[in-house]
Formats: structure tokens, C-alpha cells, sequence
């Protein structure tokens, strides 16, 4: 294993910031693995230490194959990582809404240029993520319709979907979009939880990983066998909106499967206690998404499903 220092921020009051990248093998740059962008990716930070530890122990026994090399970058944020700031407390930016950065421009720029000018030239990329909106999913493999995708190397993680999204305009800004304009098959990884490390779904984020770099040929490893994956597009996902705001106290949750009409949540008054809103599932199926914040605003899109599966 090699440690390298990517970007350092400078700090007057403090030590230093480093970006730190952990390399494994040699030969040709195979898969690239990013995790917390944001300073409350706890999980995701958390997954990415666990694979240090794992390949340093591959490496050692020989199991990363001749002529293939990973990296780990486990978090680009750690400053705001120690404040609970979820975006770059600087500027309150946030980095993963930065790239392709610039060399010269703001800090959080300039964190995202280094960032990708390292991890453009891996063959794959995987970058743990998380919503713009607090909740939990069903852990799953996500990556951008531009062109250039290939979901059917999504089904080497194992997870039950690989979903492809069509970009929208902030997308464009994104580390995965880019990340896959410079030739890159990426896929972003959602860890089912965010603000906290949950170790059943932090396990099966961490060993689809391995998965993926057993089933690319990286390295060599015992795995248990993949679950088979479902390709599914935003045309997929049934959205569950609010009608009222108040306290959300839900029912079912990311994974549980429902029947037509079944009740998700109820949205209470928070002053008496009083119901204002039962959310109904609009179809049979499963809860994709669940939003896990104590408040709910109005026209809000509480959870997500997928129809018959």
C-alpha cells in the first residue's frame, strides 16, 4: 500500500488539510474509488476505511492481480467532517457540485480539478455517495445517461438495481457525469444510510465493491455469489408526494415491500398530535426511498416506489 497526498489546504489556525488517496498493486490504473464529498458522509467515509483495510490485507496475501492498481480516496472534506457541515464550510459550497473545477478558481474548485485529474484515468470509478434529500434507499448502483454508460457492468456489484438516471442540469456539475466524459465507466454507490454508519448496509456496500473489482478482474478474493440486478430508469420510480408539512411518522421503510393502498406514513400536527395526512402506497411494490427527516414539508416527495418488484 502507498499513501499520497493529492491537495493540501492550508490553514493558519490548524494543522494542514490533506487529501489523502491509498494506491494498491501496480500496472495499469484499473478502478478508482471515491467516497465522502460531503462532510455528512459518515457511511461512505466509513465504507471506503473498511476497503483500506481489506486491500491492504489482499495486497499482502497477493491477491491483487499482476499488472491491475486501485486507489481509495476515503473522504476530499474533512474539515467539514469535524464541524458536522455537510457542505464545504469555507464557502458553503458543495464539492460534488464543483466539477470539473479549475486550477485556479476557489478552494472547493480547485479540490475538485485535483480530485479529478487524478481519477480520469482509471478504466472504472466508483464514488460513494449520497440524496440531496435526507433519507434512505435500498442500496443500489447509479449511473448518468450520457451516451457512454454501460449498465450491464453495474450487475457485477450484485446489488438488487442499477439504476440509470437521466442528468439534469445541475447534474452536469457532478463528479460522475464528468467523471464518465473523460472516459471513465463510473458508478456512483448509494450506502443506504448517510449521517450515521449502519453496518448491515455499510456490508453490503462494502462487499459489492469487492464484487465488482473480483468479478473486473482486479483482484482475487473469496465472495459470496452476486444477487441478481434489475436495470431500472427514472421512469421506474413512483414518487409519493405530501399535500401537508408537519412531523413524518412513517410506517414502512426503504425495502419493505406494499401492497396497493397499504399505509406508508402519516404526517401529524407537531403542536396536538393530530393526523393531517396518511400516505398511501399508489401501487404494489417496493419502497425505493424513504425520506427519514423528522419534518416534512408540503408537496415533498416522502418516498419512492417501484411498481411489482
Amino acid at each position: 500500500m502507498k499513501k499520497d497526498i493529492l491537495f493540501t489546504v492550508p490553514s493558519y489556525f490548524r494543522d494542514d488539510m490533506h487529501i489523502v488517496a491509498y494506491r494498491f498493486g501496480k500496472g495499469e490504473k484499473s478502478c478508482a474509488v471515491v467516497g465522502a464529498l460531503r462532510g455528512d458522509e459518515v457511511q461512505q467515509l466509513y465504507v471506503c476505511a473498511r476497503l483500506v483495510s481489506y486491500l491492504r490485507d489482499v495486497e499482502r496475501d497477493g491477491g491483487i492481480q499482476e499488472g491491475r492498481s486501485v486507489m481509495i480516496i476515503p473522504t476530499a472534506i474533512g474539515a467539514s467532517m469535524n464541524v458536522e457541515e455537510r457542505l464545504w464550510a469555507p464557502e458553503d459550497m458543495d464539492i460534488n457540485r464543483r466539477f470539473p473545477g479549475s486550477a485556479t478558481g476557489a478552494t472547493s474548485e480547485r479540490i475538485a480539478n485535483a480530485i479529478l485529474e487524478r481519477v480520469q484515468l482509471y478504466r472504472y470509478g466508483v464514488q460513494l455517495t449520497s440524496f440531496y434529500q435526507p433519507g434512505s434507499f435500498i442500496p443500489h448502483v447509479r449511473l448518468m445517461d450520457t451516451g457512454r454508460q454501460n449498465p450491464e457492468l453495474g450487475c457485477d456489484f450484485g446489488l438488487p438495481y442499477v439504476y440509470v438516471r437521466k442528468p439534469r442540469p445541475y447534474d452536469k456539475a457532478a463528479l460522475n457525469y464528468n467523471w464518465q466524459l473523460s472516459g471513465t465507466q463510473a458508478f456512483s454507490l448509494y450506502a443506504g444510510k448517510t449521517n450515521e454508519v449502519d453496518e448491515t448496509s455499510a456490508e453490503q456496500s462494502f462487499l459489492a465493491i469487492v464484487r465488482f473489482l473480483n468479478g473486473r478482474g482486479i483482484i482475487r478474493s473469496e465472495i459470496l455469489p452476486a444477487h441478481p440486478s434489475s436495470i431500472i430508469s427514472s421512469e421506474d420510480l413512483i414518487p409519493v408526494h405530501t399535500k401537508n408539512a408537519g412531523l413524518l411518522r412513517r410506517v414502512k421503510f426503504a425495502g419493505a415491500h406494499v401492497r396497493r393502498g397499504e399505509q406508508l406514513a402519516f404526517i401529524l400536527n407537531p403542536l396536538d398530535g393530530s393526523v393531517r395526512e396518511v400516505l398511501k402506497a399508489p401501487v404494489t411494490g417496493t419502497v425505493f426511498f424513504m425520506e427519514n427527516g423528522p419534518f416534512i414539508v408540503e408537496q415533498t416527495p416522502a418516498f419512492y416506489m417501484l411498481a411489482g418488484s
